[in-house]
């Protein structure tokens, strides 16, 4: 499979190179450069086949010219040892639970995969260090740094901004010691995410670093979060509920529903989806007026959503062929502040005993006001709420408790290095730290 960018600038490369790569030199993302149909018979079977089995079959449709079978499906039945079940909530409304992972979100998911399949790749054709930047608004910097945590030849910088995180959130990435450095960055997620896009376009820094990505731009994180949709569609074709299915994203950075977006383009039958924003109502207003007009992000309950300048809505573009009227009869969307998300919160908790994360939250009330009789609603509950523990609790006026697997982060001591949003202190950093963290690497 070849994988183009989407600025068309560069020239089209191999799967191993677009990983490795993650961010293409003409600032574009990568794309394939074919969307595979999955056959009849996959579906009309579906339901009953394991989540692994699911997995397998999609990651074969998007890699399967590149790494041999056995290999792929080592990678696939690894990181996927969870669950992700489908659990009603109301009506017709269904919760998909992402956070049975290790970090009890969905970026488990994709970040592990994604850890599986750069290590397979440096393992075979990197004979120096692979230094991993990626941004993070919460839950990518947990997902991957478990994820990489110990990988022989690979050192992972989370860049995070500071105070925008909950206390759980940062404290599963910036207590882990050994090949993982946390960088606070006095500024917001966007600003993060400009300093990783910077530093891969950076002509000298990359002379003396072999760097990637382990964000959504790359598209190992991204296209593995297509496996869940699939599964979720097997959970309610053996309840009888897979007719009329609208799907609820909770959206940030667009990499979660551009992978559902190429799941109903391999044959999914998925009726739309909705792009459920916080006040970061970029994509929102996008879809009123046709006018892509990123800003400055601003601070909500639901912090992983915080984005002002989604990376992926290239993707979504570059998949529509521009097309605003496409993309509309496709995608709805909703936006909500935080005052309306803490009342979903509390409302869904009194009414049906379903404890909603914040960002969640976002996908519930969207289908709460926008599903039609008809239909099925399934919204992606991202992230288990113990981990805005804070949030919820200030919401709920009372105490949740925290699962044993967070109880664990929440003894580690943090470790950061304050850096500003200034290019050049990051790029300092890094040429200061290589060669310490090389050493460090190859344990």
């Amino acid at each position: 499979m070849k994988y183009y960018s989407t600025n068309k600038i560069v020239n089209e490369i191999g799967l191993e190179e677009a990983v490795i790569k993650g961010l293409a030199a003409d600032n574009g993302l990568y794309m394939p450069n074919e969307i595979k149909k999955l056959p009849a018979e996959f579906f009309e079977n579906i339901e009953q086949m394991s989540f692994q089995e699911i997995s397998f079959r999609v990651a074969e449709a998007f890699f399967g010219e590149d790494i041999p079978a056995d290999d792929l499906k080592a990678i696939v039945y690894d990181t996927l040892s969870f669950d992700v079940p489908v659990v009603n909530v109301k009506d017709n409304i269904y919760s998909l639970e992402l956070f049975h992972g290790p970090t009890l979100a969905f970026k488990d998911v994709g970040g592990r995969f994604m850890a599986r399949l750069l290590s397979y790749f440096v393992g075979k054709s990197v004979d120096k260090q692979v230094n991993v930047l990626v941004a993070t608004s919460g839950d990518t910097g947990s997902a991957v740094a478990n994820g990489f945590l110990g990988v022989n030849g690979v050192h992972v910088y989370i860049l995070y901004p500071k105070g925008k995180v909950s206390e759980i959130q940062e404290k599963q990435f910036t207590t882990l010691g050994q090949n993982i450095t946390a960088l606070e960055i006095d500024g917001c997620f966007d600003d993060c995410q400009a300093l990783v896009k910077r530093a891969f376009l950076d002509e000298g820094l990359n002379e003396e670093m072999f760097l990637t990505s382990a964000n959504s731009i790359n598209l190992a994180r991204f296209l593995p979060q297509s496996f869940y949709y699939f599964y979720a569609y097997a959970q309610l074709k053996k309840m009888g509920k897979a007719d009329n299915v609208v799907i609820s994203v909770p959206s940030g950075n667009f990499g979660n529903i551009t992978a559902g977006l190429f799941a109903k383009r391999m044959g999914l039958p998925i009726k739309r989806f909705i792009a459920a924003n916080n006040r970061n109502d970029i994509f929102f207003n996008y879809l009123q007026t046709g006018k892509f007009e990123p800003k400055a992000s601003v601070s909500t309950l639901a912090n992983a959503m915080d984005v002002g300048n989604p990376s992926n809505f290239v993707r979504i573009m570059d998949l529509y062929n521009y097309n605003h009227t496409d993309i509309c009869n496709e995608i709805g969307g909703a936006t909500y502040n935080d005052e309306q998300i803490a009342k979903g919160v509390k409302e869904t908790w009194q009414e049906t005993s379903y404890l909603l994360d914040p960002h969640g939250a976002c996908g519930y009330l969207a289908l709460k006001e926008q599903l039609n009789p008809e239909e099925i609603g399934v919204f992606l509950e991202t992230a288990h709420p113990a981990k805005f523990k804070d949030t919820i609790d200030n919401i709920l006026g009372e105490e949740i408790e925290i699962p044993e697997t967070l109880q664990k982060f929440m003894k580690g001591k943090k470790e950061t290095i304050e850096l500003t949003s200034d290019f050049n202190d990051l790029k300092e950093f890094l040429l200061k730290a290589r060669h310490y963290h090389a050493d460090s690497c190859f344990y």
